[in-house]
Parts: structure tokens; C-alpha cells; sequence
């Protein structure tokens, strides 16, 4: 039996770990925690110092028994979860739920899996910091809290089944109001005039552009007229230096950004990869709000840079971290080898790797130097000037390996008919020949709906979450269906073109498709009326100032300067008195809207949320004719919806011809448009409009989706029919009924018998029956049981 014990939260970080330690050590894994709050309503004692009642999973009590022997025999047990609150609040969790002792535990940390690192955090052991256990616990318990007694509140007010978070909600918001803007924003348009001109002898061409716009077309016009006879010189040709420096190496939540715009990764998804270069020992920990460098770093990146590029491309810098109440002194997120240009591994974890590796290499790079070119351009008619610009690159510096992305990038291009190209050698006082000059119509822009990523930017801006918040808030709010990620098409907007065209002013139109979105999130009716119910009635817990206060208390108790139950009591104390007056006084919430009336049965139509979602109404629950029902569809909501709109989806259901002697039926339903025959269901694909759909295209998606079933079959059971093997997006499977049975590895298809099929069926955990489970409440005078607490 090894001497020490020591334990880290997940299993690739154990076998990292264990190549380092000799046979002194037996590394073990956590898997994560190793328990939690109960999930009964006497979790938290609100009456008695908020103490707490844990309780060990089902799927840990394995792990928790071998600890518990292992580290029994052991001689000295450490404790080497990661060195953030979290990570403190395991080590914290496992001494309790271990039964350890203080004379034979240690507690370690370290920001990289590389063998130095761990060899001295074994060398340099502490004991575990309470006031950062005490700051999770205080994070753990007040969003516990708001939980539990937000939630019943929205069950009974606004809709079974819902839940609340403190900065869950806090997130929706932000989305929310956003939409508002988006929805209240009116284009203005303006006139944008760009020439191209034409050098002397050397005949090169270049782009210059009026400063300003025009708001009138009338104006533009005017402009363009005054510019068919005028004369074009060079009046004033600036030249200067221009450096631009390179970004501070990756925190949490730049990385989440970058890879986000770079990748296209979700902030979930780079979490995840990032987790696994980490516990592989490539990148250091990857949950900081730090931009700092280590001394060994960056001497380390100094030797890679003129290794790889020369001196010339190396330049130190020192960051310092501006994010207020930032967490513990961790370092950046950087590879843990610059020498290590790529890594082993799947796409993902090299893609990301190596930007973690280009954006901490390129900070310790020299600056990029450009000569940058201004041309002031006059007109013999007119008073303005055309401006041309241009820049040269001098020196590459860090852009050589690296150029950080904003969210603007894409928006960008859309209206930049100029670029910093190179500009032909030009003279003040030049002669230019005219070739082409346009004023085109350009629109503003709206307030911009986020990504993932510019809401990380958001929240962090505010001061709401920390590095290991963000994206379970953006997770947890999908997965409630407060919110959606997805594509949108944009739509057809006309514009006007002037030109110069033969000595006159000819004027055009173009058209160009506007408000097209890529993973953009946007907000959804039931996510819009929880929102405003919880603004109406909880307005301090999702105040954006009061959240940020919150965190920063936060940082107070991490740093021994607050106690942590008296924040928690300051706290609850108002808001417990907010849920019983809200229970007992608040309207329940539907966000209805009257549109309008009925042309047809002179009764009102409406819109509201239903049981089942989004709908609209026509007539009322009083009237002797039950009300007509249909559901809003993709992209329309609530508050934006028009009567006419609204009308239109009661067209369908409609019927659209025969098939095999049956009806076909249009119709839209929860997954969106299908036509319904003979009892099956046929998706209608996107970009088709159901309204449109002909007798044909019908027959036509059957039959396609009849083909495409027939082909994805590769067997069928002729004990049983319902019993088939079929092809599905990750290989064989068998649908048996309503489960789909996953055939073990190595499995040989044509083998398996129906015998093997029934086997499968039994043994598939969905298939059992779930134990119910009882929605729950903390309530105030909870009785006090077995608790266990946060030492001071």
C-alpha cells in the first residue's frame, strides 16, 4: 500500500499526474463532487446560521467507500482538487465526507499538470482556506435559495414547471431588453459617396471617400451633379508611423470569445475541450480571470520567439489584471511548453491548443509597424474633400502569428466599400482623372443581438458571474427554454444607387438581404413573460448593479474581509418577505395582447402564452363556441406579432389533395410545418412556406421520406415487426417499438437474433420506470437535522 494518497477531481488528470510521483503515491480521482445539498426543503437551515445538509449521491457512494479505505491506510492523504473556490470547496467536501484528520492531510495546489509544478506543490503544502470554502458555500447556498423560492412562485403565477436562477435570470434579461432595442430600432437612411480615380502616366487606380453622408437623395444627387465637370488634385498628402500591439494572453472568458468568433465553438463546448488539454497537462488552468504571466513563462516564450523568428520579434511584456475582484492569483491561460507549436488529439483540442498557443506567443512579440497614407482629394465645384487612405505594413511583429477577431469583424464588411490597400506613389497638387463616382443608399444598424460570446463580454463588463459561471449560465438558460441559438434568414430590403453615367446622374436600384443571423440568441415568449414577472416583482434580485454586488461580496468572504452568514442573512431576510407577499398579492402573469377583431365572427383575437406554448385566440373561454386555437410559428413572438399575421395561421390546417385515397393535411406543429396522411407525419423542409404547399410538392416529400425510410432499414424481425435494425446518424441500431436500442460494440449485425432484441429491451434504463420525485421548497423554519458547516 502506497504512503500517500493523493486525490485530484477527474481520472485523466490522475493518470497525468501518477507519471510524475513515485511509487510513494497512489493517485486516485474524485470524479468531480462528491456530494451535495439534499434535495428535500430541509437543505438549509434559514433560522440557524444557514447551516447545511449534505447528502453523497448514488453514483458516488462507490468512489466515496474506496477513499474512505484507501485513505484510512494511508499515511498522508492530498488533497489536490483545482486551486479556484470550487476546487476548495471539493478538497473542503472530501476532508468532511472522508473523515480526515488535520495531522495527516495536505492540501496543494497548482496552476499546470507538468511534473515541476507538481513537485513543488508537493514541496510547498497548505492547509485548506476556509474563507474560499466559505465563499462557495455562501455562492451555493444564496443561489439555493433564490432557486427554490423563486421557482414555486413561477410555478403557481406564470406556468408549471419553471425555474428561476439569481444569474440565470440575470442573463435573460440582458437578452430581453436587448430584443426590445432591436425591435424599437428604425433604420435611418443615408447616402454614402465613394469615387475611384485614375493616376497620370502610370494609369493605377485607387478608392476615396466622402467623409460624410447625405440624408437626402436630393442632396447626394446635387453632389454627384457638381462632380461631372469638376477637377480632381491631390491638396494634402499625410504619411505617418502607426504601431499596433498585440492582446494580453487568454482568460476564461477571451477565450470563450475568441473561439467563439475563430472556432465557431460554443462557450460550452470550449470549456470542455479546454478542460482536457488542461487535465493532459498542455495548457494551464483554464478557469482565470488573470492576463498575468509567470516569470518562468515568459522566459520561456522569449526562447521560443527567437528560436523560431529572431530577436527583432521578441518584445517582453507584463500584464496586469484590470477585472474587478478578480479570483486568486492565477496565471493566464497559456500552454504549459511553448516549444509545443501543435499538440496530439482530436480536431478540436489542436484547433484550440493552438490559438491558446498563437495568442500567448504573439503578447510577448514586438509591435506590428505600418506606414499609414491619408490623401485629401479637392473638387473644383465643391467646398468637401474625398479622403483616401492606405496603409503599408513595415514590419509584421505578432501578426505573424497572430491577429485578434472582434464581434464586428462580420458586421463589418458589409458596408466597407473601402480598405486600407496599398495607395499608388501620389503628389500634392496631383492632377486625378475621375472614373467612377457612386453614392449609394446605406442603412444603419441596429443594437446588435448577442452571441454567445459577446455575452460573456457583457456579463463579465457587468461584474455578474465568474470564470467557472459563464457557461453553465448560458447552458442552463437554453436548456430552460428561456432562450434559443439558432440561425435566422434575413429579408429582402431595396436600395438606391446614383451614378455618374456618361455625363449625367443616373439613379438605380439594388437590393440586398438585411437582418440575417447566425447563431445569435434570442429570447422566447416564455423566457420574455418570466423575465417581466420577475422584473415586476423581484426587481433587486435581477438588478444588474445588485448582482454585481453580490459577486464582489463574494470576493470579500474569499479574502477574509466578510462574514459569510451575515451576507446570506442580509440578504434573505427582504427577499423572503418579497416571495410571500408575491404569492399572496401578484396577478398571475400570461403577457396577453388583444390584436384585434374577427372580420368573419366579429370576435376578439388575441395572443398569449399557453399550456403548450405561444398561441393565438380567437374568441373567449365565456363564449358558447369553444375558443379556435393556432400556434405561433418560428421567429414570431408575442410582442412583435401583427393582426394580419396572426390571421394568417388560421389558414391552416388546410387540406392540399389525395394520395393512395387519403387526405393530405398542412399543418404546423410543435417541431414546426408537416403534412399529415394516413396517420404518418412528413416535416415540410425549410424554406418551403406550408401556405404554399401544392398537391404535388406534397406527393413529393411523402414519397422522398418514404424512400429515405426504406433505405435507413437493414433488417426486419419476422417474429415481430416493430423489431428492426436500421441505420441511424452514428451507425446500426435496433428500434424496438419506442426504444432505440444501442447493439454492443463488435457485435456482428447479421447475428442478432430476436432473442438478443428482447435481452437489449429489458436491460435499457429508459425503459424502466422513473421513481417520482417531489418538487420541493426551503422553507424558513426548516427543522434543523444533521448538518455539517464551514469551519471560521
Amino acid at each position: 500500500m502506497a504512503k500517500n494518497l493523493l486525490i485530484v477531481e477527474s481520472p485523466a488528470k490522475a493518470k497525468t499526474i501518477e507519471g510524475y510521483l513515485g511509487k510513494d503515491f497512489l493517485v486516485k480521482s474524485s470524479y468531480g463532487h462528491i456530494r451535495d445539498l439534499v434535495k428535500t426543503d430541509d437543505a438549509i437551515d434559514t433560522e440557524n446560521n444557514f447551516e447545511q445538509k449534505y447528502e453523497v449521491p448514488s453514483d458516488k457512494k462507490a468512489v466515496v467507500s474506496e477513499l474512505k479505505k484507501l485513505a484510512k491506510n494511508a499515511e498522508m492523504v492530498w488533497l489536490a482538487s483545482d486551486e479556484d473556490r470550487e476546487g476548495e470547496a471539493i478538497s473542503w467536501h472530501l476532508y468532511e465526507t472522508l473523515g480526515l484528520k488535520e495531522d495527516k492531510t495536505k492540501r496543494i495546489v497548482f496552476h499546470e499538470i507538468t511534473k515541476p509544478a507538481i513537485l513543488k506543490a508537493i514541496e510547498e503544502p497548505r492547509k485548506i482556506n476556509y474563507n474560499l470554502v466559505n465563499a462557495q458555500q455562501a455562492r451555493r447556498v444564496l443561489d439555493r435559495l433564490v432557486g427554490f423560492e423563486l421557482s414555486p412562485v413561477l410555478w403557481r403565477k406564470v406556468k408549471p414547471s419553471l425555474s428561476a436562477g439569481r444569474v440565470q435570470s440575470v442573463a435573460v434579461r440582458l437578452i430581453v431588453e436587448r430584443e426590445r432595442e432591436y425591435n424599437r430600432f428604425e433604420a435611418d437612411a443615408a447616402f454614402k459617396v465613394v469615387a475611384q480615380f485614375i493616376t497620370g502616366k502610370a494609369k493605377e487606380q485607387f478608392k476615396a471617400e466622402l467623409p460624410q453622408r447625405f440624408d437626402k437623395k436630393e442632396d447626394a444627387e446635387q453632389f454627384l451633379k457638381d462632380c461631372i465637370e469638376a477637377a480632381y488634385q491631390v491638396n494634402s498628402l499625410e504619411k505617418r508611423p502607426a504601431k499596433r500591439t498585440p492582446a494580453a494572453p487568454f482568460t476564461t472568458s477571451t477565450l470563450q470569445q475568441e473561439a467563439s468568433r475563430k472556432l465557431g465553438f460554443s462557450v460550452a463546448r470550449t470549456m470542455q475541450v479546454a478542460q482536457r488539454l488542461y487535465e493532459a497537462g498542455l495548457i494551464t488552468y483554464m478557469r482565470t480571470d488573470s492576463v498575468n504571466l509567470s516569470d518562468t513563462a515568459i522566459f520561456a516564450a522569449q526562447e521560443e520567439i527567437e528560436k523560431a523568428y529572431g530577436e527583432k520579434y521578441h518584445k517582453q511584456r507584463r500584464y496586469k489584471t484590470k477585472a474587478a475582484g478578480a479570483q486568486e492569483a492565477h496565471e493566464a491561460i497559456r500552454p504549459t511548453y511553448f516549444s509545443a507549436h501543435s499538440v496530439d488529439g482530436d480536431n478540436s483540442e489542436r484547433r484550440l491548443y493552438e490559438l491558446i498557443w498563437k495568442r500567448a506567443i504573439a503578447s510577448q512579440m514586438s509591435e506590428a509597424e505600418f506606414e499609414k497614407t491619408t490623401a485629401k482629394i479637392g473638387i473644383s465645384t465643391r467646398e468637401e474633400h474625398l479622403v483616401a487612405t492606405g496603409e503599408v505594413m513595415k514590419f509584421d511583429g505578432f501578426l505573424k502569428v497572430y491577429m485578434e477577431s472582434t464581434d464586428e469583424d462580420a458586421d463589418s464588411k458589409i458596408d466597407d466599400d473601402s480598405d486600407n490597400a496599398l495607395l499608388p506613389a501620389l503628389e500634392k497638387e496631383q492632377a486625378l482623372q475621375l472614373k467612377s463616382m457612386s453614392a449609394t443608399e446605406r442603412f444603419s444598424r441596429p443594437p446588435a443581438r448577442f452571441t454567445e460570446a459577446s455575452l460573456v463580454k457583457k456579463l463579465e463588463e457587468l461584474g455578474i458571474g465568474r470564470p467557472s459561471t459563464y457557461a453553465p449560465t448560458i447552458s442552463t438558460i437554453q436548456n430552460r427554454g428561456y432562450v434559443v441559438k439558432e440561425d435566422r434568414d434575413g429579408k429582402e430590403r431595396l436600395y438606391r444607387v446614383l451614378q455618374i453615367e456618361n455625363g449625367q446622374v443616373i439613379e438605380g436600384q439594388k437590393t440586398e438581404i438585411t437582418g440575417a443571423e447566425r447563431s445569435k440568441i434570442f429570447p422566447t415568449d416564455i423566457g420574455v413573460l418570466v423575465n417581466d414577472f420577475l422584473v415586476e416583482h423581484f426587481k433587486d434580485v435581477i438588478d444588474y448593479h445588485f448582482t454585481a454586488k453580490v459577486e464582489k461580496e463574494f470576493d470579500d468572504i474569499a479574502q477574509g474581509g466578510k462574514e459569510w452568514t451575515t451576507m446570506l442573512k442580509d440578504f434573505y431576510g427582504p427577499f423572503h418577505d418579497v416571495i410571500q407577499d408575491t404569492l399572496e398579492n401578484a396577478e398571475r402573469a400570461t403577457n396577453e395582447r388583444q390584436l384585434g377583431t374577427d372580420p368573419v365572427t366579429g370576435k376578439p383575437v388575441s395572443v398569449r402564452v399557453g399550456r403548450f406554448g405561444p398561441l393565438v385566440q380567437i374568441g373567449t373561454a365565456d363564449d358558447e363556441e369553444k375558443p379556435r386555437f393556432a400556434s405561433l410559428r418560428k421567429g414570431q413572438m408575442i410582442e412583435t406579432i401583427t393582426f394580419e399575421e396572426a390571421m394568417e395561421l388560421f389558414k391552416l390546417p388546410k387540406k392540399v389533395g389525395d394520395f393512395e385515397e387519403k387526405e393530405m393535411t398542412v399543418a404546423i406543429g410543435r417541431f414546426g410545418p408537416y403534412i399529415r396522411h394516413a396517420s404518418s407525419f412528413y416535416s415540410i423542409p425549410k424554406g418551403m412556406d406550408p401556405m404554399d404547399v401544392t398537391e404535388e410538392q406534397a406527393i413529393e416529400i411523402i414519397k422522398e421520406k418514404r424512400q429515405k425510410d426504406i433505405e435507413k432499414i437493414i433488417r426486419v424481425f419476422e417474429e415481430n415487426e416493430e423489431a428492426r435494425i436500421e441505420n441511424g446518424r452514428w451507425g446500426p441500431f435496433v428500434r424496438f417499438g419506442k426504444q432505440n436500442l444501442k447493439i454492443p460494440k463488435g457485435t456482428d449485425i447479421d447475428s442478432i437474433t430476436y432473442e438478443d432484441v428482447l435481452k437489449w429491451a429489458e436491460a435499457d434504463p429508459k425503459a424502466k420506470p422513473k421513481a417520482a420525485t417531489k418538487k420541493v421548497t426551503v422553507k424558513k423554519n426548516a427543522t434543523k437535522k444533521s448538518s455539517t458547516k464551514a469551519k471560521k
